[in-house]
């Protein structure tokens, strides 16, 4: 095992990201919060020394996260929410920061493009 130079993000959706999603026009599921909070995205994020450092980092990454979040049920942005500030980021989000990543798989990290970088 190895350590890796990476802190790590873990992007948890709350009840207003649950509520959209439950009332986009055609969506015949009901989602629960704990079923969607079960399979959370991970973010990758540089080594840091004080948490609020990783914090910082998501407050700079948020529009991205946030569209990356969106699209990855809908990508007609149109059904997406208007309000996409930071503040609605984090009442939409939860987001648990964590310092200590481990690699477990002795090969080399392959690396490609998320599709997110506009």
């Amino acid at each position: 095992m190895y350590f890796v130079d990476r802190c790590v993000a873990v992007i948890k959706p709350r009840e207003p990201f649950v509520a959209w999603l439950n009332a986009v026009p055609g969506n015949d599921a009901e989602l629960s919060l704990e079923s969607l909070r079960a399979d959370c995205t991970v973010i990758l994020l540089p080594e840091f020394t004080d948490p609020e450092e990783g914090v910082a980092c998501i407050d700079d990454l948020y529009d991205k996260l946030f569209r990356m979040e969106l699209a990855s049920w809908y990508d007609d942005e149109s059904l997406w929410p208007a309000d996409r500030s930071l503040k609605t980021f984090w009442e939409w989000f939860d987001v648990e920061i964590h310092s200590t990543v481990i690699d477990s798989v002795d090969a080399d990290l392959t690396n490609s493009p998320a599709g997110f970088d506009e």
